[in-house]
This record gives structure tokens, C-alpha cells and sequence, in this order.
């Protein structure tokens, strides 16, 4: 693989640090600011506000910029809106400076993964994206914790320095290991917003906000789970986050290799498998080392999911795929929300700790419902193309005959 790779993925381990170290900071900030820690909690849907906003925008933006260039402002910016969290004298002015952290997460892994593509050869396209993908999982093995560790000890604000410095090395090695990318001749705003008319890329990012919300509606009570249910000390909380970011790189090394000999298969079969690994959960969860082994399996087929559907919308706006590949992140922030309100709206019911599993199968059953439905629907445009083509050839051999 080439260096490029690791200038990406430690730009992914820097956004994926600070997209969920705020979860582990909420009573360090909220003491600091003086608010509550659920009034707190609106600095994560801040951030994914940002994520949703700033992915087709900023991509639509610099849709005529170079690709490395783009990539360098995008870390800039991101810098910058870190430093100012971490300066920020109010709550108010952190939650813009949250948002401000959020807005070139998307744009950034959309360009990012065009890039990652283009750096390899056809039959390995999956497996660099994948690799980009590492960085973001591995920043919830050691990046979350170790700064989450930092914020508890030197304060929340030292945190968002350390990230911010990460960003300041992640320009420097974009600068340093991404080649030159020529721009395609077709790009341009009007090119890219017409790949996301594309009915194939619409049924792909409902496929990533139906299905990976199944991962969110569980993940964002996970703690919650394991200390009421499961019986875990707070203390071990840590752990079994890091459990779930091995799952999840286990997942991306699995899904890349997989992707590439075949893309709908391992999109159904990620979706089916977390399907089932959420029901399973609803009984494991009651026993310390099944619900810590099944974690770990959540995280691996959750994960699994990501690199087919950024592949599949990449392929389908082949001609145009930053925006569709940046839409996508934005659509798997959506997933973010929408699975945490919903696990959190079963619980209010008073279904139990352990209702967001259910829900979330649910969800995953419902993305894979839509993959396959979009599976049915490519064949048949795929088979009429191929008759037209077929019927239009037989006049031209009969002239020759």
C-alpha cells in the first residue's frame, strides 16, 4: 500500500479522537462550564451537525479545487475549529466550535476516499479506502481513551490541544505523502450534484442511514448497558469501548479484501450478520465475558458495513464521486442520531436497557431490506442494457452477412 495511505489515516485517527472523546469529557465540561451533563450532551449532536452540514457543502465548495489542496484546507479547518473548543471561554462559544470541528469531517473522508481509490490499482480500491478507514478506528483503541485519560487529569481543554496539534501533523504529512491528483475533466459543481440523482446512490445512503443506525442505537447506551445490566464497574467502561474499537478494525481489515471480490455480498451479509449479532446481544449482555466477546463481534460486523456502502456510491457516481462519497458520511451521521434517539426513545418507554438492541436489529434488517431491493433493482437495468445492446448488434451483423 502506499504512504499516501498513512497521511489519510492519521487524518482519520484525528477526526475519529475528537468525534467521540467528548462522550468520555460531558462531566469534566459540564463542571467546568457550569451546566448539565445532558444540556452537555448537545456538544456531540454539535459535532454531527456539523458532520451533516459541512459534508456536501464544503465538498460542493471545492469541487474545482485539487484534491490534495482540498485535503489540506480541510485538516486546517479542522484545526481550527479544535483550537477554538479548546480556547473557547463559554458554552456557547464551544458548541460553535464543535460544529466548526464537525463541518470538514465528511467533505474530508468523501475526498478522502476518491483519493485513496485513485492511489491504487482497480482490484484494490477497497482495501485502500479501508485503510484510510484504520485511522478512525483505531483513535477508539487509543486515541479516545488516551485523551479522554488526558481531559480527566490536565482538564478537557488539554484534549482538544493534543487533537489540535494531530492536525497540524496530519496537514504536514498530507503535504509531505499525497501525490499530485489530476482533476477529472468533467468535474464541477452541476457534475457532482447530478450523481446524487442517481437512484442507485439514493438507495445507497438510505442504506447507510437505515443500517448503520442499528450500530448507533446501541453503541450510544453501551455504558449504560454494561454497568446496569451486564454489572460492570465504571471503571471497566473504558475497556469495553476499546473492545468495540477492535471489533471495528478487525471489521475494516475483514470488509476491504471482502469488498473487493464482492461488493453486494459482503454489504448483505455485514447487514444480516449485525442483525443477528443485536438479537444475540439481547441475551449475551447478561453475562460479563459473553456481552465483552459479543462487543467485540458488534463492533467487527457494524464496522463491516462502511467500506461496501462507500464503495457502492463511489462506483455509481463513478464519474462524480466526491459528493456522493462525501453525502455518505453524512448520511452515516444521520444513522448516528437517528439510532441514538430511537434506542433512547425505547428506553423512555420503559422497554428496559437492553430494548436498543432490538431496535437496532430492527434497523439493520430494514437497511438490508433496502440494499437488496437496490441489488434487484441494478440487475434489471443491468440485463435491459445488455438486450438493447444485444438487440441493436443483430441488424449491423446482418448487413455484414
Amino acid at each position: 500500500m502506499p504512504l499516501a495511505l498513512l497521511a489519510l489515516a492519521v487524518s482519520a485517527f484525528g477526526i475519529g479522537t475528537t468525534e467521540f472523546v467528548m462522550m468520555g469529557l460531558l462531566p469534566n465540561v459540564a463542571d467546568d462550564l457550569g451546566t448539565s451533563v445532558p444540556t452537555a450532551g448537545y456538544l456531540v449532536s454539535a459535532y454531527a451537525i456539523g458532520v451533516v452540514v459541512g459534508a456536501p457543502l464544503l465538498t460542493a465548495l471545492g469541487s474545482r479545487i485539487p484534491r490534495k489542496r482540498m485535503l489540506i484546507l480541510l485538516m486546517a479547518l479542522f484545526t481550527v475549529g479544535n483550537l477554538a473548543s479548546a480556547l473557547a471561554p463559554s458554552f456557547g462559544l464551544l458548541m460553535a466550535g464543535r460544529v466548526l470541528a464537525g463541518l470538514p469531517h465528511g467533505a474530508f473522508f468523501g475526498v478522502g476516499a476518491v483519493v485513496a481509490a485513485r492511489l491504487v490499482a482497480e482490484e484494490r480500491r477497497a482495501r485502500a479506502v479501508a485503510t484510510m478507514f484504520l485511522g478512525l478506528t483505531v483513535a477508539n483503541i487509543v486515541g479516545v481513551p488516551v485523551a479522554t485519560l488526558l481531559g480527566q487529569r490536565l482538564g478537557w481543554r488539554a484534549t482538544f490541544l493534543v487533537v489540535a496539534a494531530i492536525g497540524v501533523v496530519a496537514m504536514a504529512a498530507l503535504a509531505r505523502l499525497i501525490p499530485h491528483i489530476s482533476m477529472d475533466q468533467q468535474a464541477g459543481l452541476r457534475h457532482e450534484l447530478g450523481a446524487l440523482r442517481d437512484r442507485q446512490v439514493v438507495l445507497g445512503l438510505l442504506t447507510a442511514v437505515f443500517g448503520f443506525a442499528g450500530v448507533f442505537a446501541v453503541y450510544s447506551y453501551l455504558a449504560s448497558m454494561m454497568t446496569e445490566v451486564t454489572g460492570l464497574a465504571e471503571a471497566s467502561v473504558t475497556v469495553v469501548l476499546a473492545l468495540f474499537g477492535i471489533g471495528m478494525t478487525l471489521g475494516a481489515l475483514i470488509a476491504g479484501p471482502l469488498t473487493d471480490r464482492a461488493l453486494r455480498p459482503t454489504l448483505y451479509g455485514s447487514l444480516a450478520a449485525l442483525a443477528v449479532v443485536l438479537v444475540l446481544f439481547d441475551f449475551t449482555v447478561h453475562m460479563k465475558w459473553a456481552a465483552m466477546a459479543t462487543v467485540v463481534v458488534l463492533g467487527a460486523v457494524g464496522f463491516m458495513t462502511t467500506t461496501p456502502l462507500q464503495m457502492l456510491v463511489m462506483n455509481k457516481a463513478r464519474h462524480a464521486p466526491t459528493l456522493a462519497s462525501a453525502s455518505n458520511h453524512s448520511a452515516f451521521n444521520l444513522a448516528n442520531a437517528g439510532g441514538a434517539w430511537l434506542g433512547g426513545v425505547a428506553i423512555a418507554a420503559g422497554w428496559g436497557w437492553t430494548s436498543p438492541t432490538l431496535v437496532g436489529a430492527a434497523l439493520a434488517v430494514v437497511g438490508l431490506a433496502i440494499a437488496v431491493t437496490a441489488g434487484v433493482l441494478d440487475r434489471g437495468t443491468s440485463g435491459a442494457s445488455r438486450v438493447v445492446a444485444s438487440s441493436e448488434s443483430v441488424p449491423h451483423l446482418a448487413e455484414v452477412g
